[in-house]
């Protein structure tokens, strides 16, 4: 005979209809339903926490976008500024030679011409 068929076994009592819980019952459920309460308001305080630490991290990035931004602009500008100083300055070089494909900066052969260009500071 297979185990727990035996019509005498009383270890498990399946309720009557007209039955009520025990009182152990009824507080096992509330203790249960207390400790869920203060999981689920626990989840709840986390997943508001992380929100709100994406947001400040979104400003914070936007923030730093914007100043990143603002700088290439004024690294822009400045390439330009130094671009037009050295065409400008090119002619006055005696000592360039014929520059080549390989060559992106002629070399300069006196320090002379290093002395007379001056290039404004521009602030970060």
């Amino acid at each position: 005979m297979a185990q727990g068929s035996d019509s005498n076994d009383t270890s498990y009592k399946s309720p009557s209809p007209g039955s009520r819980p025990s009182s152990s019952d009824d507080a096992k459920k509330v203790m249960r339903r207390e400790k869920n309460r203060i999981a689920a308001q626990k989840s709840r305080m986390r997943q508001t926490q992380k929100a709100d630490n994406l947001h400040l991290e979104s400003e914070n990035l936007e923030k730093e976008n914007a100043a990143l931004r603002k700088e290439v602009k004024q690294l822009t500008e400045e390439a330009k500024y130094l671009s037009s100083v050295l065409s400008s300055h090119e002619p006055q070089c005696t000592g360039l030679a014929p520059q080549t494909p390989d060559l992106l900066y002629p070399p300069h052969h006196s320090s002379y011409h290093h002395q007379h260009i001056t290039v404004p500071h521009y602030q970060h």
